[in-house]
């Protein structure tokens, strides 16, 4: 639900304030008051057009900003929560317009492109009119009325995913058959790379202990002889080393630890020592015997070790993951050998999908045409009451018989109109005048309120061309709107503006040098007053106060029937 909305700078709008509550909501005004300045601020804000010539003149830049009450749109949240922007429930949005004619939006304090404001927009409000905003002329959007009307949802989700299912299968079919030229030449380098690794025979673990038996080759020379030099050091036959000084020192405290018992624990870790050392020496002494060079053996190590390390580089890869780069080879040449078998397995697979889509797009088609039928009636009947007497209304549905699948079925959905008694019904784009098109909108969203998901609906001049007792029907059937759904409606008919929950005066003020625009919510008398001066003109009587009251009133009892409703 929209909640609030600030306007700044905008056109002859220097600064306006609107707090808005559920129900209906009229907006009255004298003619070029700017009325319909706020809803395409509303517009602007949920990501239209726009350029500089829209800011006040003198000012550099216009603002407007919009607050919405998200708890009960779970889809407008799911968005959000998608897009990392939602904010316990509420949104805020943002549009900047420069005079350099730079514009910037802003979701809940983040910029925002204005593809995001669009998209979000298209779920928050839905603006009926005439003006750029009549989504009742977008083919999308009147299969989505159908839909909604028909409660289609289980059906269309099967379509959908009967879709999906179909064009990855084709796309998996198409890839494998564009493949087929170049099937011959993948067959004889996959096969001569499989070859090179298999002539290895050999394991990730193989690979590191020739890696490391070539390191101790091709350093043997240099092993030895630091083996010889450490244990020279360690325990020599001849001369001074480590073991001879240990144990000489050993000897001269054992001889001493008689006289004093705290040298018992020296002489212990000496003792241990002497022992490590030995062991140490027995295990270098190993060590080095085992050492040998054999020219044989390493030049066939640096040649393993060379190829593995060229084919390493040749599929970028270190040599431990070659054994994976070959089973992996291995699989892809099984593939496409066996692609005649895979491709013949794909197209029976194809063909089942289409069959079940076609059943499943079938069972929509016939679900569309029984609503449509009723859809139709409903709004023909409508259509009687608001001012277009012999009017019809009807759903035209062609069914695709070609494979031009789509996630949404078969089906092009227009819908058709005749507003005069005796002329064949044409495309509503064609033939529906804007104030037609608002009445005929209105119809269809009293009747597809209870399916509806976007909470919020503006009507701009949806009573243009229509008087008396059609205007109050109007101004009923917007009231009964309102129960259902938030409705703000620009008009300039009385008996439309004393339906409403809630009535804002629109004004236009001019000064010596500035004209500016103001908007404030009207209490119950200066209710009286401004439907006094939409019955009246300029010179407003007692009696035609009267007759405003009387239709405030009036208005009370079909409120409450139509909340009884």
């Amino acid at each position: 639900m929209l909640t609030h909305i600030h306007v700044r700078n905008l056109a002859i709008v220097d600064e306006v304030d609107v707090e808005l509550t559920v129900g209906m909501t009229a907006l009255t005004g004298e003619t070029g008051a700017g009325k319909s300045i706020l809803v395409d601020a509303l517009g602007l804000v949920l990501g239209d057009r726009a350029d500089s010539s829209v800011i006040r003149h003198g000012c550099d830049r216009a603002e407007i900003s919009a607050g919405f009450d998200l708890h009960d749109n779970a889809i407008a949240t799911a968005w959000l929560t998608q897009k990392d922007l939602d904010m316990d429930g509420e949104c805020q949005m943002r549009r900047i317009i420069n005079r350099e004619g730079r514009s910037r939006g802003y979701i809940n304090g983040q910029i925002a492109p204005m593809q995001s404001l669009r998209e979000l927009g298209e779920l928050l409000v839905d603006i009926h009119g005439q003006h750029e905003h009549q989504s009742l002329l977008r083919s999308p959007v009147q299969r989505q009325l159908l839909d909604a009307f028909g409660a289609h949802q289980k059906l269309l989700t099967q379509t959908a995913s009967s879709c999906h299912a179909w064009k990855t299968t084709r796309q998996q079919l198409d890839a494998l058959i564009s493949n087929d030229a170049e099937r011959d030449a993948r067959l004889d380098l996959l096969r001569y790379q499989l070859q090179e690794l298999e002539a290895l025979e050999l394991d990730s673990e193989t690979i590191r202990n020739i890696d490391t038996e070539y390191a101790r080759q091709a350093n043997a020379g240099r092993l030895m002889d630091a083996c010889q030099q450490a244990l020279n050091r360690l325990d020599a036959d001849e001369g001074v080393s480590a073991y001879t000084l240990i144990s000489q020192a050993l000897d001269g405290l054992n001889a001493l630890s008689g006289l004093d018992s705290k040298l018992e624990e020296t002489t212990r870790l000496l003792n241990e020592t002497t022992v490590l050392v030995q062991e140490g020496v027995d295990a270098l002494r190993h060590y080095s015997e085992s050492l040998e060079i054999d020219p044989q053996r390493l030049e066939w190590l640096e040649q393993r070790t060379g190829l593995l390390h060229d084919l390493a580089r040749k599929h970028r890869c270190s040599p431990e993951e070659l054994p994976a780069i070959e089973e992996n080879i291995r699989q892809q040449l099984e593939l496409i050998e066996n692609a005649d078998q895979h491709r013949e397995h794909l197209q029976e697979k194809l063909d089942h999908l289409e069959q079940s889509y076609r059943a499943t797009a079938k069972q929509l088609s016939s679900k569309r045409n029984k609503a449509a039928r009723v859809f139709g009636k409903d709004i023909t009947a409508s259509m009687q009451t608001l001012g277009m007497k012999g009017g019809v209304f009807e759903v035209s549905i062609k069914t695709r018989k070609d494979n031009s699948f789509s996630s949404h079925g078969l089906d092009d959905i227009e819908f058709m109109v005749s507003a005069n008694t005796g002329q064949p019904v044409q495309p509503l784009s064609k033939v529906a005048s804007g104030g037609e098109l608002s009445r005929i909108s209105l119809s269809i969203q009293v009747i597809s309120a209870g399916n509806a998901v976007i909470p919020t609906l503006i009507f701009d001049e949806v009573d243009s061309g229509i008087g008396g007792g059609v205007a109050e029907i109007v101004g009923q059937k917007l009231r009964a709107l309102g129960t259902e759904r938030q409705v703000l409606c620009v008009t300039h008919l009385p008996q439309v503006a004393a339906l409403a929950n809630q009535q804002m005066q629109v004004t236009k003020l001019s000064g010596e040098d500035t004209t500016r625009t103001r908007i404030r919510a009207l209490n119950e008398e200066e209710r009286v007053d401004e439907l006094a001066r939409m019955l009246g003109g300029v010179k407003i009587t007692q009696q035609t106060r009267e007759h405003a009251r009387e239709m405030m009133q009036q208005a009370r009892i079909t409120g409450s029937a139509c909340r009884s409703g």
